[in-house]
């Protein structure tokens, strides 16, 4: 099939609807699709009725998670303690998924053994590039890949007790387009693909300050009585200490850390799934060039999952 020019060029993705019985596997492929330039992609498009990969790229080049690491944080907490989640836990696990609220992963972090959080879903799911951060308080450096985040959604979905799925997807479903920080995170998926689909967002890089400010804040809020509360809120910033313990997406570093993953440039990833019953699950990780403002980010990484998912359409 012929070169698909809907981006800018730069590099090549592999293309492929190859059975793979056993679950996400690598796929070989024909056709391409070309990227804008100064973009490192990793991506993978994974048909779970017919166990198959459409689409990958990089699939298991390792990025720093960003808030993607919220779906450990998530999965590991639910199957440890239990889905009959006190309230205190229930205001901090809701927001982080649907809004990606960063002081709920905080203090999750802290409370459920920081970096063993990771170790632990690497090892139940089999995931084979992940790894937690070098600095173990700075949850946002966990480093993934498009494969792992494929094989730790197809976890949930098939291999986790239901009532843990339930509670994970739903949330998902529910993404609001506005982050609790004020980004929006309406950009990849969510923008790209008609709904039905559940998504979890991941940026680093830029800065604390929103330019422009998401409105409305929650434009699709949570139940009644699920949004933290301020007792709750104090409760938790006392649980950890900010200035240790964080996401690491506000500031750029100036090298890649001792674990090899690129610090430096700024991160942007959609991932999730689409289709009526989580047909697919669909992971488009990026960093862009220092400098790429929000918006510029946000369309690039946009428009790319839009092609990439009608291109895994194709037979």
């Amino acid at each position: 099939m012929t070169k698909i020019r809907a981006l800018a060029t730069t590099f090549a993705i592999s293309v492929a609807a190859v059975a793979a019985s056993a679950g996400p596997a690598a796929a070989a492929g024909a056709q391409t699709l070309t990227v804008p330039d100064g973009i490192s992609a990793g991506i993978m498009v994974y048909d779970r009725n017919t166990n198959s990969v459409e689409l990958q790229y990089n699939a298991h080049q390792q990025f720093r998670s960003a808030s993607v690491v919220k779906l450990m944080i998530a999965l590991d907490y639910l199957e440890t303690n239990g889905t009959n989640v006190p309230e205190v836990d229930l205001v901090q696990l809701q927001p982080m998924l649907r809004s990606s609220d960063d002081d709920a992963a905080s203090y999750l972090w802290v409370k459920d053994g920081w970096e063993t959080i990771v170790q632990r879903v690497v090892a139940k799911v089999g995931l084979t590039d992940s790894a937690p951060p070098v600095n173990r308080g700075m949850w946002g450096y966990t480093a993934i890949s498009a494969a792992d985040v494929v094989k730790l959604y197809d976890y949930i979905l098939t291999k986790a007790d239901p009532a843990v799925r339930d509670f994970i997807m739903s949330n998902l479903h529910q993404s609001t387009k506005c982050g609790d920080d004020g980004f929006d995170q309406s950009f990849g998926i969510q923008s790209a693909v008609n709904r039905p689909w559940a998504v979890k967002q991941g940026w680093s890089g830029f800065g604390d300050t929103p330019d422009p400010v998401c409105s409305p804040a929650n434009p699709v809020p949570p139940p009644p009585g699920t949004l933290p509360g301020q007792p709750q809120t104090q409760a938790r910033t006392q649980q950890f200490n900010p200035a240790v313990v964080g996401s690491g997406e506000r500031t750029l570093a100036t090298t890649t850390d001792p674990g090899g993953l690129d610090l430096t440039r700024r991160a942007m990833h959609t991932t999730g799934t689409v289709g009526p019953c989580d047909d697919k699950i669909m992971v488009v990780l990026t960093l862009e060039p220092v400098g790429t403002t929000w918006k510029d980010s946000a369309d690039r990484i946009t428009a790319l999952t839009s092609v990439v998912y009608h291109l895994s359409q194709w037979p």
